[in-house]
């Protein structure tokens, strides 16, 4: 079976790529489907002044429950089983490192994401993923 992630955050394109993983296991059979979304850290230090950890960690947790609940929705209504996972970091080294710790197979993700930021035929992180992971990664546009 294969293990796939999905890197979600709350794009169309990151979305398209989950639904492009339902129609493959419907066509293929069942895959071991894994949702991360990767949240940048706060790195401003008055910030850590002046909001609590605790505080720091729900937003976060409210950021990805709003940036994974459609791709969640999705698999659910597909009766399809998933894991989901949040990191706080670089998304790129999240999403190299995330797949190397679950073994994941493969990587389908979205050519472009939230960001602005990035070539215009592909997103920054895409391409940094690319370059970084020794596994095929399938691009949805």
């Amino acid at each position: 079976m294969k293990n796939v992630l999905i890197p979600v955050d709350g794009s169309a394109n990151a979305l398209r790529a989950v639904h492009y993983m339902i129609e493959h296991v419907r066509e293929n059979g069942p895959c071991s489907i894994h949702l991360l979304n990767v949240q940048p850290p706060i790195v401003s230090g008055t910030v850590w002044t002046f909001i609590s950890k605790e505080m720091i960690q729900e937003y976060y947790d409210d950021e990805a429950r709003t940036a994974m609940a459609e791709a969640k929705a999705a698999l659910d209504k597909a009766g399809i089983m998933y894991q989901a996972a949040v990191r706080i970091g670089n998304a790129a080294e999240s999403i190299t490192a995330y797949a190397t710790e679950q073994r994941c197979d493969h990587i389908v993700m979205g050519s472009r994401g939230l960001g602005a930021a990035g070539s215009l035929l592909l997103g920054s992180v895409t391409l940094k993923v690319l370059h970084s992971v020794h596994v095929p990664v399938v691009l949805i546009n």
